[in-house]
């Protein structure tokens, strides 16, 4: 079996990620998962959370606005909303979106869609979360 598996994450701009990798930890809308080399084959709708990569230099979290993974027993192809580093982060304008979604929620009036508004607090809360996460690494 490989010691690694090849990951590639697609945003509809361009390749955000793509490299040689030991594990890859994603939140899928049903659950975690742990892939590594040689995995089974799947597909699987993921959440907006953090992506954990595990490479042989340690660990590292990139941000992911939702998409789909497939799985397969060489590659792994996550295809993102979005998908952002943890150096690529900018921190005012992701404490900026967390406050106008939190008002925008705290208002609850019926020209607001908390569907959308609640997404935009989980990506907001998540781009903050693995941006101080990267700090202590």
């Amino acid at each position: 079996m490989a010691k690694t598996i090849r990951l590639d994450i697609v945003t509809p701009d361009k390749v955000a990620y793509s490299e040689d990798v030991n594990m890859v930890i994603a939140r899928a809308t049903n659950g975690d998962l742990g892939i590594l080399p040689g995995h089974a084959p799947l597909i699987a709708g993921l959440d907006i959370w953090p992506l954990r990569v595990i490479t042989d230099e340690g660990e590292i979290e990139i941000v992911l606005c939702s998409g789909f993974i497939e799985v397969r027993p060489e590659k792994v192809t996550i295809l993102a909303a979005c998908a952002e580093l943890p150096e690529t982060i900018d921190i005012a304008r992701a404490e900026a979106a967390r406050e106008r979604a939190e008002s925008r929620l705290k208002a609850a009036d019926d020209s607001i869609d908390v569907t959308r508004a609640e997404a935009a607090l989980r990506r907001a809360i998540v781009r903050l979360r693995v941006a101080e996460n990267s700090k202590r690494f």
